[in-house]
């Protein structure tokens, strides 16, 4: 890893997620979107429910060590497909938003941001949320 910029971590809020089961099997998001399709009753709503299940596809996909979950307002579309999820043990939890930011102002590129959050992956549970955000899990989702 390349020298590391000095950076601030800011604090910009709690969401509410629902998080992924422990589970694997990628035949998982397909038996998703056959359960959870028939809310699903406009196009708009089909649309958003494909973006989701390309995003769990893409995180087990990945084999990434960090949890997969969605800000619970981006599947309120879902309405009584929620409780859908619940009942296959997906969880709520309230997960930190910081953003990362240059400690002498200077904005941080992409590359940089990948390297800050690989380090801080060390010490933490977290991934990218956006250009220069970060999602930081509790401890009690991923401790061993």
């Amino acid at each position: 890893m390349s020298h590391l910029p000095a950076f601030v971590l800011e604090f910009l809020r709690t969401e509410k997620h629902l998080l992924l089961p422990n589970i694997t099997a990628i035949i998982t998001a397909q038996t998703l979107y056959d359960i959870l399709f028939q809310y699903c009753i406009t196009p708009e709503k089909e649309e958003k429910l494909k973006y989701f299940i390309d995003k769990l596809e893409t995180h087990i996909k990945s084999k990434s060590h960090t949890p997969f979950s969605m800000p619970y307002q981006d599947l309120e579309f879902l309405e009584e497909g929620l409780q859908e999820l619940r009942l296959l043990n997906w969880m709520e939890a309230d997960i930190a938003l910081f953003q990362i930011k240059s400690y002498n102002a200077n904005n941080l590129s992409s590359e940089e941001i990948e390297n800050i959050i690989y380090f801080l992956n060390q010490f933490i549970t977290c991934k990218r949320a956006a250009h220069d955000t970060i999602y930081v899990y509790p401890d009690y989702l991923t401790r061993f």
